[in-house]
């Protein structure tokens, strides 16, 4: 295996990975070394692109508009990306829908599409990519992109936090369980990041000016938050399994850390 490319000979599957992080470590991986399947249920131009590219890298590129919160679609997805490529070896489940407003006046159907895709969409990978992984005998590795969301209660944003706390669960549940078959399942923490999907609550100019009132004076990057999930999926994390990477910016810190003096 070459130094220069750590996922050579490597299938992995990235869900959401059309736009933002999940587009960010598709292409990454790709460049990695890796075959990339890349799921995803909007967006399906920026996937294209995305898989031209790979494609002249030498890859083999997959491409799956499957909604994730289908258990059958997704399934169906995994078996024939082995079917095609041979097998599969990382999985990064980074599918994410969200809605924001008050629980007590929520719309209901936007509430449920929360959970069924952030929740049930990450299980349902999981699940359906481990079966593979445990028949292969080859051992594996996947990231759950998670979020401060799991232990922070932010506000008219409660189905999102009940689905990130779920996924936390989910995978130290399954790094438990997945530990004879030698699969490691670690968690990531993006801080709030500068993505597409941040354009449906928020104008230019309130991102901008959240951005500043961050810890760190700014949004992570995509490509920032793709090489903590890289790291994790790659051998260098070898004694990693039901851990959680925090790529937060200092949000987790305690608040007086924002002001960034240190005086109250």
């Amino acid at each position: 295996m070459s130094e220069q490319l750590p996922f050579a000979g490597k299938v992995a599957l990235v869900t959401g990975a059309s736009s933002g992080i999940g587009l960010a470590t598709s292409k990454l991986l790709a460049q990695r070394g890796a075959d990339v399947a890349m799921n995803y249920w909007t967006l399906a131009e920026a996937a294209q692109q995305a898989a031209d590219q790979m494609r002249q890298l030498g890859r083999r590129p997959m491409l799956f508009p499957v909604d994730v919160s289908q258990q059958d679609a997704v399934e169906a997805m995994v078996d024939q990306i082995v079917a095609e490529l041979g097998h599969i070896d990382l999985l990064v489940t980074s599918a994410v829908y969200s809605d924001r407003e008050p629980f007590h006046t929520a719309d209901m159907a936007g509430f449920r599409r929360t959970i069924d895709v952030s929740m049930w969409g990450a299980f349902y990978a999981l699940r359906a990519v481990a079966k593979h992984l445990i028949r292969q005998g080859t051992g594996g590795s996947v990231v759950v992109v998670s979020s401060p969301h799991a232990h922070i209660a932010f506000p008219n944003c409660m189905a999102y936090n009940m689905a990130k706390a779920a996924i936390d669960q989910m995978a130290r549940s399954a790094a438990m369980e997945l530990l004879p078959h030698k699969v490691r399942v670690n968690i990531i923490y993006p801080g709030w990041t500068d993505t597409p999907g941040e354009r449906k609550f928020f104008s230019e100019e309130m991102l901008q000016k959240a951005s500043k009132a961050q810890p760190m004076g700014r949004l992570a990057r995509p490509e920032e938050i793709a090489e903590g999930i890289a790291f994790l999926l790659s051998d260098a994390a070898a004694y990693m399994t039901g851990s959680t990477l925090a790529m937060d910016g200092g949000i987790s810190l305690p608040f007086w850390s924002r002001r960034g003096t240190g005086d109250f």
